[in-house]
């Protein structure tokens, strides 16, 4: 389906969330993390002061390894869509998003994963496990929040809002996996290291005895990730990641 380019139609600030959206998107999809249509990955788009928020999410209906820049809906802080497109949203998708964004002044970009190794990990009663580099990184600022059932209703809002408190890692219990950044390269890290975390527990479960990293060793992370990134964090890999799907499918530009 032809969708038209709005380059040049929205301002540059929004074009290039809309391009860096559309590229987490396509990650996602490379990377084996969507569930068809079914999961979200939604962006604040800037705003003054006393104007009411809006956000970008996917069109309901278009695999994430479709998605571009344009395709992108405008949505308000209900999940309402503001902007023209022959695609729907759904606003029950956007229910958890907007509990979060709406708590998080630093919730610029939230993921929600429904992988296989996510579910899993989300569904084991002990949780995310210290036994690999990956893992530790996560449990520095990692929360939980139990099942409801399907996350339609607004009043689970505040206990979602209350579990996540100021954690950048939330495991939806039974559901999958989340995450919240200041910005889109950082959300698509902290999901990368989440949801391999996640995958080596279950390979390492699989096998003998495990060894549990010790509590002092996961101490000062935060500078180590500094020290390991050049101090750049997520910058020092998305340049690289963007070249990536130039290669394969520059069509997330569009």
């Amino acid at each position: 389906m032809k969708i038209e380019s709005l380059e040049g139609k929205v301002s540059d600030a929004e074009w290039r969330l809309r391009v860096e959206l559309a590229a987490c998107y396509r990650l996602v999809a490379l990377y084996g993390w969507s569930d068809l249509v079914f999961t979200h990955i939604s962006v604040r788009l800037p705003s003054e002061p006393g104007e009411p928020e809006q956000f970008l999410l996917n069109p309901y209906g278009m695999l994430f390894e479709e998605v571009t820049a344009s395709s992108l809906i405008r949505v308000d802080a209900a999940g309402n869509k503001l902007s023209d497109s022959p695609f729907p949203v759904t606003p029950a998708g956007f229910t958890i998003h907007s509990a979060i964004h709406a708590a998080r002044e630093n919730a610029v970009c939230v993921i929600h994963t429904h992988t296989r190794s996510g579910v899993a990990v989300s569904a084991q009663a002990c949780g995310l496990l210290p036994i690999s580099q990956q893992s530790i990184f996560v449990l520095n600022s990692l929360a939980y929040h139990d099942y409801e059932g399907v996350a339609l209703r607004a009043d689970e809002k505040p206990r979602l809002q209350a579990d996540l408190g100021q954690a950048d890692y939330l495991v939806l219990r039974n559901h999958g996996l989340l995450v919240v950044a200041r910005g889109i390269a950082d959300a698509f890290l902290k999901m990368y290291t989440f949801e391999n975390a996640c995958r080596i527990q279950l390979d390492a479960q699989a096998g003998g005895p495990l060894i549990e990293i010790s509590e002092s060793i996961r101490q000062g992370l935060d500078d180590v990730f500094k020290h390991a990134t050049s101090g750049m964090g997520a910058e020092i890999a998305w340049p690289a990641l963007l070249r990536k799907l130039d290669r394969l499918d520059p069509s997330f530009r569009q």
